[in-house]
């Protein structure tokens, strides 16, 4: 169960494309996507003014200091990173010490090493999954 709900979740998105294009195949397109020039600039335009709007939100106001900004920068690669040394540490820790308990607390670290792993690097593997089974 461990492996399989790691794997589950990273093939959801997979799932979703594929059953996207079969439907775009069966009904001749997708009327949500331009239809021509004009229409594909004001898409862009839209999705750089949306871009824009949340590098807004997460700009911090006021003086910060450089380290401040570098950590805040780096703070959710910093955190899976701990994650996953965590998982690591207590897989090892549990499976020599703790067999009784080994598959109840392994499995729940794996899972979060999993969606931080999935986090750090998930979007990268799928859109060249993406771009290559095309």
């Amino acid at each position: 169960m461990g492996i399989l709900s790691m794997l589950l979740p990273a093939l959801v998105p997979v799932a979703a494309d594929g059953l996207k294009g079969l439907f775009r195949k069966l009904t001749g397109g997708d009327p949500a996507e331009p239809q021509n020039v004009e229409e594909q600039l004001r898409l862009m335009e839209a999705s750089t003014e949306r871009l824009k709007a949340m590098a807004e939100l997460d700009r911090p106001y006021g003086e910060i200091s450089r380290w401040v900004a570098d950590l805040r920068a780096s703070f959710r690669y910093v955190l899976s990173a701990l994650i996953v040394l965590a998982a690591i540490g207590v897989g090892i820790y549990v499976a020599t010490s703790m067999p009784e308990l080994r598959k109840v607390v392994f499995i729940a670290f794996l899972e979060m090493a999993g969606a931080a792993f999935s986090f750090v690097f998930g979007d990268r593997m799928y859109r060249h999954l993406k771009g290559t089974l095309k």
